[in-house]
């Protein structure tokens, strides 16, 4: 709990002068659109959670997301797909996406920062490519499916819980049981720590570096079907970008260290949280620019890098004395 006590403190710092600057920040319909963002946000933070804590990185979640956000919806309408075929077939592209990246990581001994920044461009190319760069939706057709995206449990009032949100809650629990509770997750972990430590100790790490981009790389897809069902328009150009920095702010600013070894599910909950704050707080406030969003999430995830070294060079002075 001490490696999340101060972005939980962050969140509440936050939460509380969003909610003094703006009386509609608190109100239910609000706070429902909050959990829903960070439903969606948050399921890809998940997934690169398990990639940096094996010291590793992922850039092309975005173009993932759009790959299979912008792919589902031209199978479908385009192409006469059933729903659920396009869903299996996201979510295999999704696993080989993930199998590519820790083959090239792991037999080629390829830089993650290199393959996955190739893949950034790649999958987004693939995609204007595939869809001749037109725009993808649903239209006003596939309500049912559509649901998945935008369905919500009322509660009291305007405040009910997005659909979005409540299988972040099932994907967080399943994650935080396989990292904590299995030998798998203890595998992960003690690679990030020290991967030729690891490898002696007779862990096949090449295994698990593929099973966390695998990982990974099928919440990506799996948060592109829930953002084009939730917005249900998609322009191949411009979807999905700067997702991959939401996604590893929020991990980061959630105690996962860029060192590898370190991260808690509970932790990347409370930093999506706090991004998706963050960006309310500046579509609320009116003398903060809309435009200023990429520069304040810059900083913030600055600010969370230096921290972490700085934590990092302490331990190991008290280590040493």
């Amino acid at each position: 709990m001490k490696n999340i006590r101060g972005i939980f403190i962050t969140l509440v710092v936050v939460y509380v002068v969003t909610a003094i600057l703006n009386d509609k920040f608190l109100g239910g319909y609000n706070q429902s659109k909050q959990l829903e963002r960070t439903g969606l946000y948050g399921i890809l933070s998940l997934g690169v959670a398990f990639v940096i804590i094996t010291r590793g990185i992922d850039l092309s979640i975005g173009s993932v997301v759009c790959l299979v956000g912008c792919g589902v919806p031209w199978l479908v309408v385009r192409h006469g797909w059933s729903p659920a075929s396009a869903v299996s077939l996201g979510l295999l592209v999704g696993f080989l996406i993930g199998l590519f990246h820790g083959l090239l990581i792991t037999k080629l001994k390829l830089q993650p920062f290199v393959v996955t920044l190739c893949g950034l461009l790649i999958y987004r190319g693939a995609t204007r490519g595939l869809t001749d760069d037109q725009s993808q939706g649903f239209g006003s057709g596939f309500k049912e499916f559509r649901e998945w995206g935008t369905g919500e449990i009322e509660l009291v009032g305007k405040f009910s819980l997005p659909y979005p949100f409540l299988i972040l809650v099932v994907l967080s629990i399943a994650a935080w049981i396989f990292l904590r509770k299995t030998i798998w997750g203890r595998y992960l972990f003690a690679l990030g720590n020290n991967e030729e430590a690891a490898r002696l100790s007779g862990i096949n790490t090449d295994r698990m570096i593929i099973l966390s981009y695998v990982i990974c790389s099928m919440l990506a897809a799996l948060g592109g079907m829930l953002f084009i069902l939730n917005g249900n328009t998609a322009q191949p150009s411009a979807y999905g970008n700067f997702f991959e920095l939401y996604a590893i702010a929020a991990a980061v600013l959630g105690g996962c260290s860029l060192r590898g070894g370190e991260g808690t599910i509970l932790g990347v909950l409370i930093g999506t949280a706090v991004m998706q704050v963050l960006k309310n707080m500046i579509n609320l406030v009116t003398w903060l620019e809309t435009h200023m969003e990429f520069l304040i999430v810059g900083l913030v995830l600055l600010a969370a890098v230096v921290m972490d070294e700085i934590v990092k060079r302490r331990a190991a002075k008290k280590r040493l004395t």
